[in-house]
């Protein structure tokens, strides 16, 4: 893929409710894909593997700590991953190796490429992003320091890879 063929990079951020971490993910990187003058070189998305909270807005602890570091995921709501999303989307992320997994089995074999888990970029120390749903208020804090680590490197992954200029 060339950035010369296609108007925007597609990025589909994956967990499994699409309610904590994966729109967590695309605030982050949206806002850094703003601050960088490439919101019309980038575009950002977030989808659960399951169905369970289709149509409902964000956690409010995924909310509120987001919050704290001004990010507003207040508008957002959960959907599911669609068979269009493979073929739609040039970078699938999952945030964990469970949704991985699924993700894999879903996939048709010719995108199967587009599929890694967001924490191959940064350098945390950690390989998943663990989710904080039945955890406490810290657990949101280490969600949002992961995830702002890994997509700071994915959006320069994706500066190099693509040639995109900053402004």
């Amino acid at each position: 893929m060339s950035h010369l063929t296609k108007s925007k990079i597609k990025i589909l951020m994956v967990c499994l409710g699409n309610i904590c971490r994966s729109p967590t993910a695309e605030v982050v990187l949206r806002t850094q894909i703003k601050t960088a003058g490439l919101a019309d070189s980038i575009n950002v998305d977030s989808a659960g593997t399951s169905f369970w909270h289709q149509g409902q807005a964000p956690d409010s602890r995924s909310i509120f700590a987001g919050t704290t570091r001004l990010y507003d995921l207040t508008p957002l709501r959960a959907r599911q991953v669609v068979m269009a999303d493979f073929s739609e989307f040039d970078h699938i992320l999952a945030m964990d190796t469970q949704n991985f997994n699924d993700l894999q089995a879903l996939c048709p074999l010719e995108y199967q490429h587009k599929l890694q888990l967001l924490l191959d970029y940064g350098n945390t120390g950690w390989s998943e992003v663990p989710d904080p749903y039945n955890g406490g208020k810290d657990g949101f804090e280490l969600v949002l320091d992961l995830i702002e680590s890994a997509c700071s490197d994915l959006l320069t992954s994706l500066i190099n890879v693509h040639k995109l200029q900053r402004l």
